[in-house]
């Protein structure tokens, strides 16, 4: 007999409660009906998959072994009905994804409005962060990311490019001129954030801190953003941070003639690459789509944008 997946989801919610009468509360089931039916999943598999005892619970070594699997027969079923579902429904579920505040705010919430408005079944849920949100252990869809990913087991798919823009309100510069070399950087006020005194350049090719100073320290991007445009000094910021602000000519961008700042790229870390839902995917889309969308005077060698 073919296996029954409600039982296998069963399965999984007693792992997840921690009881049989827990996880028939959440079936609607009597904890006898519970048991009648992990010993017939049991049976089926020929193996023990859980100790039971009056007070608890505890998986064996095959139930160990079977409950990865069981997640993942329980993923592609509902991979498998939402696909076919949103053919004809749109998207649902819920959405949730994580993003730095400036982003979030610039592109995120514009994109997953016109989503939910186009599908009235979606549900969204954001957390805007600039530090690293742990997504698996917070049930994250997708978190957008700006930086130098290191590696890990999460899927990472780059969505644009996002150099980092060395610029300054027209007022700072009038003041104190433009920096042509590195060196220069010494004589100006520079816009920094906590616990990094240290901006990263490209110099012939190579990579290099370049140590930096300023009367100004702030604990977000928003900040140094904030002090930037009001001329207090020079600041490094991505392109997708003052993308509006050099269209408007309310910053400037500036160029070196020895050294370039780093490239980075805005990248969708995903917790997994199996059975990414449609909502995750047409998100993605969305976010791409959304940065397709350039705007003039970015001075970056080659393409701003990835498809």
């Amino acid at each position: 007999m073919p296996m029954n997946l409600s039982d296998v989801a069963l399965f999984c919610a007693i792992v997840t409660t921690g009881s049989l009468s827990a996880a028939g509360r959440q079936a609607g089931l009597s904890p006898m009906a519970v048991s009648r039916r992990l010993a017939a999943l049991e049976h089926e598999l020929g193996v023990r998959l859980i100790h039971r005892t009056t007070r608890s619970v505890a998986l064996t070594a095959d139930g160990e072994t079977f409950l990865p699997l069981a997640q993942t027969m329980l993923e592609a079923q509902e991979a498998a009905t939402a696909a076919f579902s949103e053919q004809h429904e749109g998207l649902s579920g819920v959405l949730r994804v994580t993003a730095p505040h400036r982003i979030g705010r610039a592109l995120v919430v514009p994109l997953v409005v016109r989503l939910m408005a186009e599908n009235p079944r979606l549900k969204v849920d954001l957390t805007f962060s600039d530090g690293i949100v742990d997504i698996a252990a917070a049930g994250i869809d997708v978190a957008i990311r700006v930086a130098t990913l290191q590696a890990s087991e999460l899927v990472a798919v780059q969505v644009a490019d996002n150099p980092r823009i060395l610029c300054a309100a027209t007022t700072y510069l009038a003041a104190h001129g433009c920096p042509e070399r590195l060196a220069d950087l010494d004589a100006h006020a520079c816009l920094t954030l906590h616990a990094m005194d240290a901006w990263t350049f490209r110099q012939a090719g190579h990579p290099l801190a370049k140590r930096i100073k300023g009367r100004l320290a702030a604990s977000s991007i928003d900040t140094v953003h904030a002090a930037c445009v009001a001329g207090a000094g020079l600041a490094l910021l991505t392109y997708w941070d003052v993308a509006q602000d050099l269209a408007n000519g309310t910053l400037k961008a500036l160029t070196l003639n020895d050294a370039e700042p780093e490239q980075l790229a805005i990248w969708a870390v995903l917790p997994t690459r199996q059975h990414m839902p449609a909502r995750v995917r047409r998100f993605i889309d969305g976010l791409k789509s959304a940065l397709m969308v350039s705007l003039p005077n970015v001075p970056t060698s080659g393409s701003l944008f990835s498809s």
